[in-house]
């Protein structure tokens, strides 16, 4: 078997893995980085790339079947029709570039690439099996984790045939008629809204009482309004039990122990997903565990010396941004500079409809850490520019201490919020306070007004409400 040497060997090529091989790179670090499939991970190839891409063009189609209805904005169109494989095909080409991308950049700040499945011999030595049958032990000082995770399978709905992943969701080469998503968090309620929107009758079974239980109550209002409007069949407070004879519906069990059948030509398993941590010899390694989950430090060492893993592997959030970042920080660490993760706060996003936002701690998060907290909020039924876009659900939220009216959270619901993420985690990140966000001024009309609306709101002058 051929034997390389390196300072630096990552194993995966998603997000948190490709960031940390090309800042090592640029910091003068040798660096091999081993993918078995294909570069940018799950993010880029079937997950939040793609995804985002479908439900784009699930808007528009809606939006077009919309208009040819009737519109109060005076546009009128014929019957609109949507052609799947073109729209795939358009998908996949946003993933390509983003993906050749990722490769050019490696190249560019002289990381070696080794396409081929990792097996862990020990902390410094790794054996790679390439697609073409040859092998190779690439032997180095330190070894990163970046092996992501994978979508939790059922038990009683293994994955084929009729019952798929989210991967499978993204590339559909014709709608079902009738789908069943299993699971009413972000991944379900995003890919269950975007086929509905697509033409395929929707159903979605929760175990709990109601959608994005990890989130709260008044962010998920607006959605469960969205979600009835659109026609989307909710099962809140139900447990899936299996298919059922002949495949054509799954079995579902009431909280009142009543069961009864759905019809689904395909079943979407959407409850969660698991760190990575079986098929490459991480056993060998003995690292202590966080649950399923590889346990790090703050600069994300494991319990073995010169062994660090980041990203999903690492456990919740699973969040492609928090890997990047802590991609970049073991690099720097590994260079010399001396770096921590220890972030104010990690923005999270749903991109159901509308989207929602959470960054830092909500009211109830404030209280049961023992802050004395204020929060405020401003509805965007107040807001010029989200009425101008017929969009005028949903509001912004500020989280700040009473004493000082230092800004600890920030939450948002509604149209293109997403795009509020960067000043909420900026505001965050700096330190500001209320008086810091009120008194800058905001281009108007934009939706960022609602966010120093809600800042002066919580100061108790706020000019629009």
């Amino acid at each position: 078997m051929k034997t390389q040497t390196t300072t630096l060997l990552v194993i995966g090529g998603g997000p948190a893995g490709y960031v940390a091989a090309i800042r090592a790179g640029q910091l003068g670090i040798p660096t091999i980085l081993v993918e078995g499939a294909a570069l940018g991970g799950t993010c880029l190839n079937i997950g939040c790339i793609p995804s985002k891409a479908l439900i784009h063009a699930a808007e528009e189609f809606d939006k077009a079947r919309h208009w040819a209805n009737s519109s109060q904005l005076g546009i009128h169109v014929q019957a609109p029709r949507i052609e799947l494989p073109q729209t795939i095909k358009w998908k996949d080409g946003i993933v390509a570039r983003l993906t050749g991308g990722v490769g050019a950049l490696l190249k560019k700040n002289g990381v070696q690439v080794i396409a081929g499945w990792a097996n862990i011999v020990d902390g410094k030595t790794v054996d790679v099996q390439m697609a073409g049958g040859e092998a190779v032990r690439v032997q180095c000082e330190h070894l990163l984790l970046a092996t992501g995770s994978n979508a939790v399978e059922l038990p009683m709905l293994p994955f084929g045939g009729a019952v798929i992943s989210s991967t499978e969701a993204l590339a559909p080469t014709v709608l079902p008629k009738r789908l069943v998503v299993v699971g009413a968090g972000y991944i379900g309620l995003e890919l269950g809204t975007a086929y509905r929107k697509l033409g395929s009758e929707v159903t979605v079974v929760e175990a709990t009482q109601r959608v994005l239980p990890a989130y709260d109550e008044e962010l998920a209002k607006p959605v469960l309004s969205a979600l009835k409007r659109l026609g989307v069949v909710l099962h809140l407070g139900c447990s899936v039990q299996g298919l059922a004879e002949g495949g054509g519906a799954v079995r579902v069990r009431s909280a009142t122990a009543d069961e009864f059948a759905l019809p689904a030509d395909q079943v979407l398993v959407a409850v969660g997903r698991r760190p990575r941590t079986e098929g490459f010899g991480l056993e060998s390694l003995g690292l202590d565990m966080a649950g399923r989950a590889v346990k790090v430090d703050e600069q994300c060492r494991t319990s073995m010396r010169n062994v660090w893993a980041v990203g999903d592997v690492t456990g919740e959030p699973m969040l492609a941004h928090r890997g990047m970042a802590q991609g970049e920080m073991v690099a720097d660490i590994i260079g010399g500079k001396r770096r921590v993760f220890a972030p104010a706060a990690i923005p999270a996003v749903c991109f159901t409809d509308p989207e929602v936002v959470v960054v830092g701690l909500s009211p109830a998060q404030a209280e049961a850490a023992g802050m004395d907290c204020m929060s405020a909020a401003f509805p965007f039924s107040a807001n010029g520019r989200a009425m101008s876009i017929e969009s005028t659900d949903g509001f912004v939220r500020v989280v700040a201490r009473r004493d000082n009216h230092l800004i600890v959270g920030w939450q948002a619901v509604g149209r293109a919020v997403s795009e509020l993420s960067a000043a909420f985690s900026l505001s965050i990140g700096m330190g500001a306070r209320l008086e810091d966000v009120a008194g800058t001024i905001h281009a108007h009309p934009t939706l960022g007004e609602a966010v120093q609306e809600a800042a002066l709101r919580a100061l108790g002058h706020a000019l629009h409400i």
